[in-house]
């Protein structure tokens, strides 16, 4: 089996690592209402989502 001759330092460990940094969710305005929201989820104000009204609102 194999086995490492020497042990990976930090900085070559952190520089592999480098792409898995975490990202933003990608935000963009509702077609509707105007309000953000992630992109294809269904917006939690209207309930609209492409091009239909799948969520009633609850006016309370």
């Amino acid at each position: 089996m194999a086995v490492p001759k020497r042990r990976t330092s930090k900085a070559r460990k952190r520089k592999r690592r480098s792409h898995m940094s975490r990202t933003a969710p990608t935000v963009a305005p509702c077609s509707q209402c105007g309000t953000s929201r992630p992109t294809h989820v269904v917006c939690p104000n209207c309930g609209f989502y492409m091009g239909r009204t799948l969520v009633e609102a609850d006016d309370e």
